[in-house]
């Protein structure tokens, strides 16, 4: 038998529990109807739903359409329990939404229908109470094409032309069909329903069984089955206990089929494998046990102690956690004698079944705090409370959950180095659209950090709440994409790039414009028509924002939005003003910025620094030791380039050079001995001794010989020999910039003029040096750049691609070429001189390619002084003339 499942939703109090009753009622499942208000509702199973008249648990019953098994699944209709219907909807085939004609589309009405269309889920609308007066057809379906959809049309006036016609209009395969039959398919019909192009509308009573049966048809002929992979795969949807404790995980089949006893696995952080004790299919209390279940089914499992709601199982990925959250937190407070240690683990049962109730011990306050929607759901927690633990709890008056965002681009820098361990990771922090949550990514080269790392990096952001730096709220609304990363192939552990992680995130918000938000309702107020002026100036106090006010007989509507903090307990003004006579319902509408945000912090008093489980600042290590530096000046520390931002996000690149500049201030030259020793231990460990000696001679010989020759005449004697070995020198350019204290100062005030200089200098270098010269310069934070190179003179200039730092490409060049021809590197970059190192290459430092740049020319202007005694040669006499001109002539102007 094909399965479906379809969910029912509705605004609070327009019928929905009713028209349930009725459904199965009329498809022969019960024999008497039940009412909320005679507390006897089939599907309002626990007794608190009874006490109330609400839904507060979602449930399901089973019914039979045709060559059709139904399962109902009856959601919570109050907006205290969304969080609850939210779940369900990930796994609806389609949805059967509830709106009272005599009310119209309300607040939650439409939330609802947001949900839907984020969700892709196909819905059947049945209008309900239609039997009261002053409920009109031709509005209210003129309303639901307004304020819904276009594609809402009327289904059971029977198959006019005129039906026809509207089906045609919202496609136009299915206009020619009309064009030509004069009507539409029925498996048109169906596809164009599937595809939420067209939404069947009922009108009727629910309670008397007016338009029941005909909705029950519809259902029927105007839904398309599914189909489902044979590979098993299930959602997770719901964590019940039954009346002996045992525990339930509700879930549906998408695939293949589950038997009992089998074994599932599940988790994507820490995976699990438990099996399956008994499948249950429930219908209102009662359940059936199976031995085998297929796709499309929902059923309750027993036998899985890890599993949660919103989890996915085989195939299936976990789904994100519902878009309406709490927007309250309270306190709760156990009564004298009731042990904090004894009741949290029971506390957390019921957060396992409703994670949005996120209980927590805050160990500062010494007091257990939820997260809750409202009043209502903390009535409900009391006696739930009472009657599964047997405490009585209270609740304290709440407090506002506020979060924090940021409202600029940054880049935050992490670093996590105590004595062997070793972490650096850099995260682009972006705002993104309001109500959009956190959203993860990697834009980081796999040359530059392993993809398992990356991973890693990813797990921990998505692993926990992280807290602003205002209030210390949770942030969302936030794109953060890793973009840097550096780990050490023997130091590093997984716990070291958490470390990183969380530090270059709170980096990153300490330097960002934060902005503190707060929730806020979406509200509709309807009171006496001479009382509007008043409700009016309470919404303006409130620091709401309200539409033109409607008027319907006596009572005019005011529609609007305000922050939760002022509207909150706003019910009890109206129904004290109006007499009773006023209603007002509120839906949460998401977050916006704080009507009062400096109040707020100061009230507050968050000190981010001081906050040790949620540290700013970063550790280094030197001389063996870690040592703290705070977040003002970790990027100073950084053993990464830090991308440095413009205002509007993208990146100049004289702010790439002062940040450069301040890098090589502090970097520390290695001598030659030093990094074959280090190489010997490491590298070489498990090679033959000579290696190092025939793979790491080149310029590092020719240096000693410059050190230890009583004249140049040596050195040039080398350089004959090496010229017919194609020998290779690549010059990091802003390295050797800003070690070099002349084009430094330069650089200070003209860029261009300093980089320009240097490639003057070295072309005349090469000229005597005769090798095939490559000075590298980093351009990688230029968006869509890509490597350029160009010939200057006789030698060449790389400026480098997106993504690629000149370090990245002179290891790679030494990589590729080391082997090859003889190569050699002028850096003062530490790290990478080891790297260059074990790739077989020479080496010079910034300091010791000058100290060869000055030999040369002194051996070529002693050489042509000595024939031509007034020339003069300019290699570095018009260095250290024009250049000190030029920086005066530019102060100047």
């Amino acid at each position: 038998m094909k399965e479906l499942v379809f969910g029912i939703l509705a605004h609070v109090d327009a019928g929905k529990t009713t028209l349930s009753e009725a459904l199965l009622y009329k498809s022969g499942i019960i024999r008497q109807p039940g009412r909320v208000d005679n507390k006897d509702a089939f599907l309002d199973t626990y007794s608190l739903e009874r006490e109330r008249g609400i839904t507060i648990f979602s449930k399901q019953a089973v019914l039979e359409l045709g060559d059709r098994r139904i399962t109902l699944v009856d959601t919570p209709g109050h907006v205290d329990f969304s969080a609850e219907m939210e779940r369900t909807l990930r796994v609806l085939d389609y949805a059967i939404l509830v709106i009272s004609g005599a009310d119209g589309i309300q607040g939650h009405t439409r939330t609802l229908w947001r949900l839907l269309k984020k969700y892709e889920i196909p819905v059947f609308l049945f209008i309900n109470k239609m039997d009261q007066s002053g409920t009109d057809k031709n509005l209210l379906i003129g309303e639901l094409k307004e304020r819904l959809d276009e594609g809402c049309i009327v289904f059971d006036e029977g198959e006019t032309e005129a039906f026809y016609e509207q089906v045609a209009m919202s496609e136009e395969e299915a206009l020619d069909q009309f064009l030509e039959t004069g009507r539409v398919g029925e498996e048109r019909i169906q596809q164009l329903i599937y595809e939420r192009k067209i939404f069947p509308c009922y009108f009727g009573s629910a309670l008397k069984f007016t338009g029941v049966e005909e909705f029950l048809h519809g259902m029927n002929i105007h839904v398309k089955d599914k189909s489902y992979s044979e590979l098993f795969g299930a959602r997770i949807f719901k964590i019940a206990r039954d009346e002996q404790g045992n525990r339930l995980t509700f879930m549906k089949i998408t695939g293949g089929s589950l038997r009992a006893r089998e074994a599932v696995s599940g988790g994507e952080a820490e995976v699990w494998e438990e099996k399956v004790n008994q499948i249950r299919i429930y219908s209102g209390e009662k359940y059936k046990t199976t031995e085998t279940v297929a796709a499309g089914s929902i059923c309750a499992v027993t036998g899985l102690s890890k599993t949660k709601p919103g989890e996915g199982l085989g195939f299936e990925k976990d789904f994100l956690s519902p878009i309406l959250e709490p927007v309250l937190t309270y306190r709760i407070e156990l009564p004298p004698g009731c042990d904090t240690a004894v009741m949290l683990p029971k506390l957390r049962q019921l957060e396992e079944e409703d994670p949005q109730l996120h209980i927590a011990f805050d160990e500062v306050l010494q007091e257990i705090q939820a997260k809750i929607m409202g009043e209502v759901q903390t009535e409900i927690l009391k006696s739930l409370i009472q009657e599964r633990f047997g405490v009585t709890v209270t609740f304290d008056t709440g407090n506002i959950v506020y979060k924090e965002t940021i409202d600029n681009s940054v880049v935050g820098v992490g670093h996590f180095e105590p004595l062997r361990h070793y972490a650096e990771v850099h995260l682009l922090l972006e705002p993104a659209e309001p109500g959009s949550g956190l959203v993860f990514s990697t834009d980081c080269s796999e040359d530059v950090l392993d993809r398992n790392w990356q991973r890693l990096v990813l797990t921990h952001l998505e692993e926990k709440e992280h807290r602003g730096v205002l209030t210390g709220a949770g942030i969302t609304d936030m794109k953060i994409t890793l973009i840097a990363g550096r780990a050490h192939q023997k130091h590093t552990e997984g716990g070291d790039f958490r470390q990183a992680t969380y530090r270059a995130l709170r980096q990153g918000l300490k330097e960002a414009k934060s902005v503190l938000l707060e929730p806020y309702y979406d509200f509709r107020l309807e009171v006496p028509e001479k009382l509007i002026g008043r409700a009016m100036t309470d919404v303006e106090r409130m620091h709401g924002i309200f539409r033109m006010p409607q008027t319907r007989g006596e009572m005019s509507i005011l529609t609007g939005h305000a922050p939760v903090l002022t509207m909150r307990d706003y019910l009890k003004e109206v129904i004290a003003y109006t007499k009773g006579c006023g209603r007002l319902f509120c839906t949460v509408r998401g977050y916006g910025h704080c009507h009062n945000a400096e109040e707020v912090v100061k009230q507050i008093g968050y000190d981010s620094e001081k906050d040790v489980n949620n540290p700013t600042s970063s550790v280094f290590c030197a001389h063996g030791a870690g040592f703290v530096v705070s977040w003002d000046k970790v990027k100073d520390y950084s053993h990464l380039e830090v991308r440095t931002l413009r205002s509007d996000g993208t990146e100049e690149e004289e702010q790439i050079m002062q940040s450069f500049a301040a890098r090589e201030s502090k970097e520390q030259w290695l001598g030659t001995e030093e990094v074959d020793a280090i190489l010997e231990r490491t590298f070489y460990a498990n090679k033959k001794s000579g290696n190092v000696q025939k793979r790491g001679f080149h310029m590092s010989s020719k240096r000693r010989e410059i050190k230890s020759s009583p004249s140049a005449e040596p050195v040039i004697r080398t350089w004959k020999k090496q010229e017919l070995k194609e020998e290779y020198l690549l010059v990091d350019g802003y390295n050797v910039i800003f070690a070099w204290e002349d084009l430094k100062e330069l650089a200070e005030v003209n860029i261009d003029g300093a980089r320009g200089k240097l490639l003057d200098i070295l072309s005349n270098y090469q000229a005597i040096r005769k090798c095939n010269l490559i000075v590298v310069f980093d351009a990688y934070r230029v968006k869509g750049h890509d490597t350029e190179i160009l010939k200057y003179h006789n030698i060449h200039v790389v400026y480098t691609k997106e993504a690629e730092t000149a370090d990245m490409y002179i290891e790679r060049f030494a990589h590729e070429n080391g082997k090859k021809y003889p190569v050699t590197v002028a850096t003062s970059d530490g790290l990478e001189q080891i790297i260059i190192r074990g790739q077989g290459c020479g080496l010079l430092s910034a300091r010791e390619l000058r100290e060869e740049v000055e030999a040369a020319n002194q051996k070529i202007t002693q050489e042509y002084s000595d024939k031509q005694p007034k020339e003069r040669n300019y290699l570095f006499d018009s260095l250290s003339k024009t250049t000190v001109e030029e920086i005066q002539d530019l102060k100047k102007t």
